[in-house]
């Protein structure tokens, strides 16, 4: 598989500096950077031969700390742990997570209460919605107090998006087979149109923001499945076994534009 490297204006304006190219590009270098040994051999270069001063400097710094990394103290045990699952989630997820399981929860429980002919089931209209929810807390501008720092890493690519959107599945999905056992509705019922609407999300996500393609769809869904099916109390067809073909297209589709399209995610407009 060919790799698709920086280009020699990028590397030496990179190398002078930054001052000459767009943020965006600025930001994709150095995700590229992190990943491609080609490119920092020839960043390397550029920088001994088009600002010595700079490659003086690293070189002084290098030397002052390599003699003091070989007696640094290794990260306790508790602190490693913070930071493995800090790679996977905000603080600020954590209540916005246990919300969206209580919401999860109370849904077989209204079902059996409010529902007892079990026409609409409430773990069906809320299973589309709960983790693309999560995944717009995840990366909510207003909720993350660390967004600016997030959102400007290298690491801020497709990797980081999928382990929070691995994160936000790894709580919604237990919690929603909990409610389809307890209301009896079959896993692929709402299973399916789970993973498609997040898949969905993040292939939107690349190109208008992550957080605004979940809201875009969790109102679409709201206003198109959701109030017709509560006003009517009959079960649409995108929630019947019949729809379950259609959910599994859209989720492969979901999956081949995030795919086709990974690198979008290394820009600053797919964190918003």
């Amino acid at each position: 598989m060919s790799v698709e490297h920086a280009s020699m204006r990028i590397i030496d304006g990179y190398a002078r500096g930054g001052t000459d190219l767009a943020a965006d590009e600025v930001w994709a270098v150095e995700a590229h950077l992190e990943a491609c040994r080609v490119c920092r051999d020839r960043l390397s270069a550029a920088v001994g031969a088009e600002v010595p001063a700079v490659a003086s400097l690293v070189d002084t710094v290098w030397s002052g700390l390599e003699p003091q990394l070989a007696v640094t103290a290794t990260m306790p045990r508790g602190r490693r742990w913070s930071a493995v699952l800090s790679r996977w989630m905000t603080p600020t997820m954590a209540p916005w997570l246990a919300m969206v399981v209580v919401v999860t929860l109370l849904a077989p429980l209204l079902d059996l209460v409010y529902n007892g002919s079990g026409e609409v089931s409430l773990v069906l209209l809320f299973a589309p919605v709960l983790p693309v929810l999560g995944v717009a807390a995840s990366w909510s501008r207003g909720l993350d107090p660390a967004y600016e720092l997030t959102a400007s890493v290298p690491r801020a690519g497709l990797c980081l998006v999928l382990r929070r959107t691995a994160s936000v599945l790894g709580v919604v999905v237990p919690a929603l087979l909990v409610g389809g056992w307890v209301t009896g509705v079959m896993v692929a019922q709402w299973l399916l149109p789970c993973l498609a609407f997040t898949a969905t999300t993040l292939a939107l996500g690349g190109v208008v923001g992550v957080t605004r393609a979940a809201v875009v769809l969790a109102a679409v869904w709201a206003a198109v499945v959701v109030a017709p099916t509560l006003a009517t109390s009959r079960t649409a067809f995108a929630l019947e076994t019949g729809g379950l073909p259609a959910w599994g297209l859209i989720l492969a589709l979901g999956i081949g534009v995030v795919i086709a399209r990974r690198g979008a995610y290394s820009v600053l407009g797919a964190h918003r």
